[in-house]
């Protein structure tokens, strides 16, 4: 039951993205869904596989490659899911720091351990 609310949560905080940055775009809720579930599914299996390919430009950037490489999977799955449009790269890591603090937040409050 918690997956599905965190996937939930995350669903809402990427069909929140468009009403804070005009760059982004999300159709329906129904988009929002699927683009948070194949997001979830590309932070799980190729996110940590980059990481480490770049451990050493990471390192070099003091970790701020980490953004680049967040913004490069929100702009990949913007790619693969038809109705989530992200005008360009920047847009990309701009719009995946926002989701993760909507999401963050999101959690926080909703997922509060009792």
């Amino acid at each position: 039951m918690r997956i599905i609310l965190i996937w939930a949560i995350n669903a809402a905080a990427l069909f929140a993205l468009p009403f804070l940055m005009s760059s982004i775009k999300v159709d329906s809720v129904g988009t929002a869904i699927i683009a948070a579930l194949i997001l979830g599914l590309v932070n799980t299996l190729i996110r940590p596989v980059l990481v480490l390919l770049t451990l050493p430009v990471t390192l070099l950037t003091l970790g701020l490659f980490i953004f680049v490489i967040n913004g490069l999977m929100f702009w990949a799955v913007s790619q693969l899911v038809g109705g989530f449009h992200v005008a360009g790269f920047w847009s990309a890591v701009g719009g995946a720091i926002l989701y993760s603090i909507i999401s963050w937040i999101l959690s926080a409050l909703l997922l509060q351990e009792k």
